[in-house]
């Protein structure tokens, strides 16, 4: 992956701004996105891949185009841990199709959940997961484009940071996704109360993989409603409740000296506060 020199910041999909703009189709998303300030765009294939080659290949010709940085958010369908064979192996025939799609579009990430520890132990969990991570090695493993292991939102789920970190040693191509409202709701509210907090999370990556896995983190942002379950649903940022606050990580970022890509996934809003994001960046003295 290109080394990038600034942090970068863009929508999870296509927001409610988006439509009201008048437009229809995710190839004209690029254009739109640079237009309004953003640089990013991850494309949200949770529910299964159903656009054809053409149609990936357009956006990621659009994406060049207007110099938009490409991610994808693999199906959510993977099951990394799952007790059941078959499941596995039909994960790993998902990333394979993932990245498949991510070379058309230009995407130079895909973001892979980690998986449950519902119904066994999470020591069990881990050991599934990395069994199928080191599979799909066999079959996807000169692939350059990074797999992102995504911290997770739910308390029974695998995906705290550090597990995410301990996956991600398996292999160079693994690489941590950092959804800072899913830490924070699977602490049910208390993880980010300041930019020490925020800080922590780079220098844990670092510490764990190496500074260059910190530099460039690929990052998901946006605020959570929660349980004492976790996760319960995306917000807005709008919200005053349930947090976590951006500012303090924009602080951070600036502090760390460091270049995420922020990919927000605010519920309809996700380019009006990935442009506030940015905004705040700005003002706490990042500079373009």
């Amino acid at each position: 992956m290109k080394r990038i020199d600034r942090p970068t910041f863009g929508p999870g999909g296509n927001s409610e701004a988006f439509y009201a703009a008048g437009k229809k189709a995710t190839a004209q998303a690029p254009e739109w996105i640079r237009s309004i300030g953003l640089d990013a765009y991850e494309f949200e294939a949770g529910r299964g891949i159903n656009a054809g080659e053409a149609v990936l290949k357009k956006i990621g010709e659009q994406a060049a185009e207007h110099g938009v940085l490409m991610s994808l958010h693999a199906p959510y369908f993977i099951s990394l841990s799952s007790v059941e064979e078959e499941k596995r192996t039909k994960s790993i025939d998902y990333i394979s199709r993932s990245l498949w799609a991510s070379e058309l579009l230009g995407a130079d990430t895909i973001v892979i959940h980690t998986g449950s520890a519902a119904t066994i132990t999470r020591e069990e969990a881990m050991r599934l997961a990395a069994d199928t991570l080191e599979r799909n090695l066999e079959v996807n493993g000169d692939t350059d484009i990074r797999m992102g292991l995504e911290t997770m939102g739910k308390v029974n789920q695998l995906g705290t940071l550090e597990e995410v970190i301990t996956l991600c040693k398996i292999s160079p191509k693994y690489h941590p996704v950092v959804d800072f409202g899913h830490l924070n709701a699977r602490h049910i509210g208390s993880h980010f109360p300041d930019r020490d907090s925020y800080r922590r999370v780079f220098d844990e990556i670092a510490v764990g993989l190496g500074d260059e896995y910190a530099y460039n983190l690929h990052c998901h942002f946006s605020k959570i409603e929660f349980t004492a379950k976790g996760e319960k649903k995306h917000l807005t940022f709008a919200d005053t409740v349930y947090g976590p606050d951006f500012e303090p990580l924009a602080e951070a970022i600036i502090k760390e000296g460091v270049c995420p890509r922020i990919i927000c996934e605010s519920d309809g809003t996700m380019s009006d506060d990935a442009l506030a994001m940015k905004q705040m960046w700005l003002a706490a003295g990042g500079k373009i």
